[in-house]
Protein backbone atom coordinates (compact mmCIF):
# COMPACT_ATOMS: atom_id res chain seq x y z
CA UNK A 1 0.00 0.00 0.00
CA UNK A 2 1.29 3.30 -0.97
CA UNK A 3 1.88 6.44 1.13
CA UNK A 4 -0.51 7.65 -0.20
CA UNK A 5 -3.61 5.80 -0.27
CA UNK A 6 -2.81 5.33 3.67
CA UNK A 7 -2.66 8.88 4.23
CA UNK A 8 -5.68 9.71 2.13
CA UNK A 9 -7.57 6.71 4.24
CA UNK A 10 -6.15 8.15 7.51
CA UNK A 11 -7.32 11.77 7.05
CA UNK A 12 -10.97 10.77 5.67
CA UNK A 13 -11.77 8.22 8.11
CA UNK A 14 -14.45 9.94 10.72
CA UNK A 15 -12.72 10.32 14.12
CA UNK A 16 -9.92 12.22 12.35
CA UNK A 17 -12.73 15.10 10.89
CA UNK A 18 -14.47 14.53 14.11
CA UNK A 19 -11.49 15.50 16.12
CA UNK A 20 -10.39 18.35 13.46
CA UNK A 21 -13.84 19.85 14.34
CA UNK A 22 -14.01 19.08 17.88
CA UNK A 23 -11.09 21.35 17.95
CA UNK A 24 -12.07 24.22 15.16
CA UNK A 25 -15.08 24.28 18.03
CA UNK A 26 -12.68 24.42 21.13
CA UNK A 27 -10.22 27.53 19.73
CA UNK A 28 -13.70 29.32 18.78
CA UNK A 29 -15.06 28.67 22.40
CA UNK A 30 -11.89 29.21 23.72
CA UNK A 31 -11.59 32.81 22.54
CA UNK A 32 -15.23 33.50 23.99
CA UNK A 33 -14.09 32.22 27.16
CA UNK A 34 -11.14 34.80 27.24
CA UNK A 35 -12.86 37.15 26.46
CA UNK A 36 -16.00 36.58 29.37
CA UNK A 37 -13.05 36.13 31.57
CA UNK A 38 -10.91 39.41 30.71
CA UNK A 39 -13.92 41.79 30.44
CA UNK A 40 -16.69 40.71 32.52
CA UNK A 41 -15.15 38.95 35.12
CA UNK A 42 -11.62 40.45 35.48
CA UNK A 43 -13.02 43.98 35.76
CA UNK A 44 -14.71 43.95 39.58
CA UNK A 45 -12.47 41.34 40.91
CA UNK A 46 -10.06 44.25 39.83
CA UNK A 47 -12.27 46.89 41.39
CA UNK A 48 -12.87 44.50 44.78
CA UNK A 49 -8.98 43.95 45.39
CA UNK A 50 -8.62 47.67 45.27
CA UNK A 51 -8.23 48.48 40.86
CA UNK A 52 -5.02 46.47 41.27
CA UNK A 53 -3.79 45.77 37.14
CA UNK A 54 -2.06 42.25 38.20
CA UNK A 55 -0.48 42.48 34.52
CA UNK A 56 1.20 46.16 35.34
CA UNK A 57 3.11 44.09 38.95
CA UNK A 58 6.91 43.71 37.59
CA UNK A 59 10.45 43.30 39.14
CA UNK A 60 13.28 44.89 37.45
CA UNK A 61 15.98 42.50 37.39
CA UNK A 62 18.08 45.07 35.22
CA UNK A 63 17.35 48.47 34.31
CA UNK A 64 17.32 50.02 30.81
CA UNK A 65 20.51 51.05 29.14
CA UNK A 66 20.89 52.56 25.47
CA UNK A 67 19.57 50.12 22.65
CA UNK A 68 18.46 47.36 25.77
CA UNK A 69 15.11 47.10 27.09
CA UNK A 70 14.85 46.40 31.00
CA UNK A 71 14.82 43.08 32.32
CA UNK A 72 11.95 42.18 34.52
CA UNK A 73 10.15 39.80 35.94
CA UNK A 74 6.72 40.12 35.55
CA UNK A 75 4.87 37.93 38.17
CA UNK A 76 1.83 39.93 37.91
CA UNK A 77 1.15 38.14 34.40
CA UNK A 78 1.60 35.03 35.67
CA UNK A 79 -0.42 35.76 38.78
CA UNK A 80 -3.46 36.89 36.30
CA UNK A 81 -2.68 33.45 34.21
CA UNK A 82 -3.25 31.97 37.02
CA UNK A 83 -6.84 33.94 38.23
CA UNK A 84 -8.22 33.26 34.42
CA UNK A 85 -7.65 29.43 35.04
CA UNK A 86 -9.31 29.26 38.10
CA UNK A 87 -12.19 31.23 36.88
CA UNK A 88 -12.37 29.37 33.75
CA UNK A 89 -11.84 25.67 35.57
CA UNK A 90 -14.82 27.03 38.10
CA UNK A 91 -17.09 28.11 35.21
CA UNK A 92 -16.53 24.67 33.78
CA UNK A 93 -17.51 23.05 36.61
CA UNK A 94 -20.09 24.64 37.34
CA UNK A 95 -21.28 24.32 33.78
CA UNK A 96 -20.28 20.32 33.82
CA UNK A 97 -22.10 19.62 37.04
CA UNK A 98 -25.46 21.28 35.95
CA UNK A 99 -25.33 19.07 32.60
CA UNK A 100 -24.95 16.24 34.96
CA UNK A 101 -27.98 16.83 37.08
CA UNK A 102 -30.10 17.28 34.47
CA UNK A 103 -28.62 13.86 33.01
CA UNK A 104 -29.65 12.47 36.01
CA UNK A 105 -33.00 14.24 36.16
CA UNK A 106 -33.70 12.64 32.60
CA UNK A 107 -32.36 9.06 33.97
CA UNK A 108 -34.90 8.85 37.24
CA UNK A 109 -37.81 9.81 34.76
CA UNK A 110 -39.22 6.53 34.56
CA UNK A 111 -39.85 5.39 30.68
CA UNK A 112 -43.24 4.55 29.06
CA UNK A 113 -43.05 0.77 28.85
CA UNK A 114 -42.56 -0.17 24.88
CA UNK A 115 -45.77 -1.42 23.14
CA UNK A 116 -45.66 -5.09 23.00
CA UNK A 117 -45.17 -6.58 19.92
CA UNK A 118 -47.47 -8.31 17.04
CA UNK A 119 -46.40 -11.73 18.48
CA UNK A 120 -46.52 -10.59 22.08
CA UNK A 121 -50.29 -9.55 21.37
CA UNK A 122 -51.17 -12.58 19.87
CA UNK A 123 -50.01 -14.52 22.72
CA UNK A 124 -51.47 -12.52 25.00
CA UNK A 125 -55.13 -13.32 23.35
CA UNK A 126 -54.45 -16.45 23.27
CA UNK A 127 -54.05 -16.39 27.29
CA UNK A 128 -56.83 -14.45 27.58
CA UNK A 129 -58.89 -17.09 25.95
CA UNK A 130 -57.69 -19.72 27.65
CA UNK A 131 -58.54 -18.02 30.85
CA UNK A 132 -61.51 -17.76 29.63
CA UNK A 133 -62.81 -21.13 28.77
CA UNK A 134 -61.46 -22.75 32.19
Amino acid sequence: MSIVKEFKEFAVKGNVVDMAVGIIIGVAFGKIVSSFVADVLMPPIGLLVGGVDFSNLVVTLKAAEEGAAAVTLRYGVFIQTVLDFVIVAFAVFIGVKALNMMRKKEAETPAAPPAPSAQEQLLMEIRDLLKQKT
